[in-house]
């Protein structure tokens, strides 16, 4: 028989110390999920950060946790960006109630509403930015969860839909080997096609990160534009992430293509962090920090993961995509280590990355939905 939560109350996240709870009650939830692996708390941080995240120039944010009487059954975030009409919720974790669930999804669409916005439709879960993390819920493929990736029980779908929530996009992730790709057929193509065409491709370097910051710009804003939520990027705050990312850049797994000295396409990669962060729970404090350090010079990574990609619309049907590939095959074969690459966030309204990740065999291996709810 469903337990009436008399003592519900839902209270909103300011102090050090609900920040703090806002993290721990996550980890609380799945400490007996071998799976789990938790999100850096410094990370979520930044996001709700006025000063270091410019989506508060156009929005704002708020987030609370659910308490039954003295213990916390859950937590939710909401978000809106007036430039992009987007309205969110994220950040959701909840023990297995619809009651407490619905108390945190009517308390997040009720602050969207009450800030002078029409909010006609909500999405979730999503986050105060770029789709590429904490975007979407976990509904295939609950094993190995990726560094800025949502992970879920798999009721969490239950009780989004019991809200009225219904599908909006799927986002699927694929692994592919290096050994499965046909690399000679794939060469002789890329081949001709570089010397036909005048492209070429190159890795980043460090030392002329301005360059490549420019020529991601370019080529993001050209590639991007026409998709829902679309925010161009300035060069300054690409500068600003490539910096945030120069612990865990490895220049030889992000690739630039260019036509002559044209910049038109990107294909970047990570390590896969999660191999290390399981070793942090969640906090990148001064310990965790040269813990992380340690892991990362001592590991053995096996696996990479795809991040981004960008083509300008002029070369999108050219398959210029595949002198990427290439390339990103031979650093792997190169490397004894690297077993396979994660291709990472593709929506179901982009056919022809999926038809290119089929032509080199990745594997699907999970699926995250983004839901919305009509108002």
């Amino acid at each position: 028989m469903p337990r009436n939560y008399m003592q519900l109350t839902l209270v909103e996240v300011i102090s050090k110390k609900q920040k703090k709870l806002f993290h721990q009650f996550t980890r609380d939830l799945y400490a007996n999920d071998s799976e789990f692996i938790s999100h850096i708390d410094q990370d979520i941080e930044r996001i709700f950060n006025r000063h270091e995240n410019s989506e508060f120039d156009l929005g704002d944010a708020k987030r609370w946790l659910a308490y039954d009487g003295n213990k916390i059954v859950g937590k939710i975030a909401s978000f809106y960006n007036t430039r992009s009409h987007q309205f969110g919720l994220g950040f959701f974790d909840c023990i297995n109630e619809q009651e407490i669930a619905n108390a945190l999804f009517n308390k997040g669409i009720s602050w969207l509403q009450s800030q002078g916005e029409i909010v006609d439709r909500v999405e979730a879960p999503v986050n105060f930015g770029e789709r590429d993390k904490y975007w979407g819920l976990l509904v295939e493929g609950f094993k190995s969860p990726s560094y800025q990736e949502n992970y879920n029980a798999p009721y969490y779908q239950s009780l989004f839909e019991n809200y009225g929530f219904s599908k909006k996009i799927i986002q699927t992730t694929s692994e592919a080997r290096p050994a499965d790709i046909d690399y000679a057929k794939y060469k002789r193509f890329t081949d001709r096609l570089s010397k036909n065409d005048n492209l070429r491709a190159e890795h980043f370097n460090q030392k002329e990160i301005a360059r490549f910051v420019s020529d991601f710009t370019t080529i993001y804003n050209q590639a991007w534009k026409r998709h829902e939520h679309f925010v161009p990027f300035s060069e300054e705050r690409v500068m600003k992430l490539f910096r945030e990312m120069k612990p865990i850049i490895r220049e030889d797994i992000l690739w630039f293509l260019y036509d002559g000295n044209r910049p038109i396409a990107f294909y970047l990669s990570i390590i896969d962090l999660n191999q290390i962060m399981k070793h942090l729970n969640g906090n990148m404090n001064l310990w965790g920090k040269i813990k992380f350090l340690w892991y990362k010079r001592t590991i053995k990574m096996t696996k990479i993961r795809g991040i981004i990609f960008g083509v300008i619309p002029e070369f999108q049907n050219k398959g210029v995509y595949s002198i990427l590939i290439i390339k990103m095959a031979e650093i792997m074969i190169q490397d004894v280590d690297l077993q396979s690459t994660e291709l990472a966030w593709i929506g179901d309204f982009n056919p022809k990355m999926h038809s290119l990740f089929k032509s080199v065999k990745a594997v699907k291996t999970k699926a995250h939905y983004t839901f919305e709810k009509l108002l």
